[in-house]
């Protein structure tokens, strides 16, 4: 039986929401496959995207960068973290080979752990990085000028470029410093509209409403949506956990549906910009707002990718402090529709892991 090691940055839902899709792929070819995933994301979430049997090792890889909350970077605490775990990589490498090869997989597939590419490098075995980012190019940006950085970004250049592939599912970012990237379609997992479904679960009013689904991408950043004015013929769907007890606005992760199909379902979507609900919000149709990162260096690739496939408008802070939507929102229904944008970027990835695997 073939092994497959999944190892996967939780650094919010993107990493995950781009693996998932393909690892789903190439288990629908392979059914006899192993699978062991490697991820500091409870079990709980993993079954929800992955619909197949696995062995889950909860643990964290790698931190991509500390965050205060969604959008917002620690500098000084990234830099020191880097410091940190860089202070004995080649030990840290060797560590890491030896329990890979107690885990004696045939392929592993990374996105994006550069310290697991590293050690199966070390440890013989095959390696494929998949993602739109790398973390090498995101420290240069916030931490080159820091003293030091300069090992540490060698060594996650070096890292990257022991995975025999670096596949790019569109929209990605530039990596110049990568010999082995190799550009691949979009991917993203797509819901279907359950409208009907959820409109049983709702109030009454709910049906003849606009609904706008709030969605963050896994990290903290909660709104202060019971403040904004309310907005006629329009609902908000909002994470439970935010404990908002308004006629307007309503849970959506209570409603026994895929957050894929709550999405698909809606109006529109806000949220910061992130792999997973760009591309999952533009192959449905479902029109964007979004707060911009500002300084995050992959956001102007996802963002130019979605200006060319879906009505989309970015929002300011000043608008998620005091809520008026009211315009922002009949300007971005009033925006021309598109054609949907095609994604098969997991087949792609799960036909040549299929491959190297066999």
């Amino acid at each position: 039986m073939a092994h497959l090691l999944v190892d996967i940055s939780f650094h919010g839902f993107g990493h995950l929401s781009q693996t998932a899709p393909v690892v789903n792929a190439l288990a629908a070819q392979r059914p006899d496959l192993q699978i062991t995933v490697r991820c500091a994301a409870s079990t709980e979430l993993l079954n929800q995207r992955l619909h197949c049997k696995f062995t889950h090792i909860q643990l964290a890889l790698d931190f991509g960068m500390k965050m205060a909350n969604a959008v917002d970077v620690l500098l000084p605490e990234s830099m020191q973290a880097y410091r940190a775990f860089h202070a004995d990589w080649q030990e840290k490498v060797a560590r890491e080979a030896e329990w890979m090869r107690t885990l004696q997989p045939d392929l592993l597939l990374a996105n994006v752990p550069y310290l697991s590419l590293a050690a199966a490098k070390l440890a013989g075995v095959p390696a494929v990085a998949l993602c739109s980012l790398d973390w090498a190019d995101i420290f240069q940006h916030y931490c080159g000028a820091e003293e030091g950085a300069a090992t540490i970004h060698r060594q996650m250049v070096e890292a990257y470029n022991c995975a025999g592939y670096f596949l790019q599912p569109q929209p990605a970012m530039r990596m110049p410093e990568f010999f082995n990237t190799r550009q691949i379609s979009p991917i993203a997992r797509l819901g279907k509209s359950q409208r009907e479904r959820i409109v049983a679960r709702l109030p009454p009013s709910a049906g003849a409403e606009k609904w706008v689904l709030i969605a963050m991408g896994g990290m903290d950043f909660r709104l202060p949506v019971e403040n904004w004015p309310r907005l006629p013929g329009v609902r908000w769907l909002v994470p439970s956990t935010w404990n908002i007890v308004r006629e307007d606005v309503s849970a959506f992760d209570i409603l026994d549906l895929s957050f894929q199909d709550v999405l698909a379902s809606c109006d529109a979507v806000l949220t910061k910009p992130g792999y997973g609900t760009f591309t999952e919000a533009a192959c449905c149709g479902v029109p964007v707002l979004y707060v911009s990162r500002h300084d995050w260096p992959e956001e102007p690739f996802l963002v130019q990718w979605l200006e060319c496939n879906v009505a989309c408008l970015e929002v300011t802070r000043e608008v998620l402090q005091t809520g008026a939507w009211g315009e922002l929102l009949l300007e971005l229904w009033a925006l021309p529709c598109y054609e949907l944008p095609v994604a098969r970027g997991e087949k792609q990835a799960a036909d040549l892991l299929g491959k190297l695997i066999a």
